[in-house]
């Protein structure tokens, strides 16, 4: 039987480990939960380990795809951002809490959090409280999602996963294109897509 808590930890492991929109984690740790029957406490507790792994290595190799995909504008761009949000640690680790607890894709938090070299321990703890916290009302309701299993597939690409997608996508688009140090110092929005080697 705990065979299947490792499936679970891996899938947590992988679905957060991707620098691009994927499903959340939970939803893995849910369809384990669901088709074999496993304890939801122990689901929970080895799923957001794993999670918080794959976002711990995600913030390390973020650095790297930066470096190599995006532009030296652009990756001073989004150090700035992190910059500004470490003057005040208290206002960053509060949003990066309520940002962890709503059920928006943490990809692009963590991916800003890898290209400013924000130190883990200054993004990891807040994410943590908010992962467990949203993932345990997510299992939870998986039992009443498990009891009605038509209406969870039917409703895979429902208008709801498909918003959240597309959330995900501007959220990626608003780091990557927005010229923060900009938007910030002069309060003017300007877009640039000329961010790529």
């Amino acid at each position: 039987m705990w065979w299947q808590y490792i499936l679970v930890f891996l899938g947590a492991l992988l679905f957060d480990i991707v620098p691009f929109p994927f499903p959340p984690a939970f939803t893995i740790m849910m369809f384990f939960q669901i088709i074999y029957e496993l304890n939801v406490w122990a689901v929970i507790l080895v799923g957001v380990a794993g999670s918080v792994l794959g976002r711990y290595i995600l913030l390390l190799y973020a650095p790297l795809l930066a470096t190599k995909y995006l532009k030296e504008s652009k990756n001073n761009d989004i150090q700035f951002l992190g910059a500004k949000m470490k003057e005040n640690k208290w206002k960053g680790q509060v949003i990066i809490l309520a940002y962890s607890l709503l059920p928006l894709p943490t990809t692009p938090l963590f991916l800003w959090g890898g290209i400013s070299r924000l130190k883990p321990i200054y993004i990891i703890p807040a994410f943590i409280i908010g992962k467990f916290t949203s993932d345990t009302a997510a299992l939870h309701l998986g039992k009443y999602a498990s009891e009605n299993i038509d209406n969870l597939i039917e409703n895979t690409f429902s208008w709801q996963s498909i918003a959240s997608f597309v959330l995900s996508l501007v959220l990626l688009f608003c780091l990557l294109f927005i010229d923060w140090r900009k938007l910030i110092q002069t309060k003017k929005l300007v877009i640039n897509y000329k961010i790529w080697k």
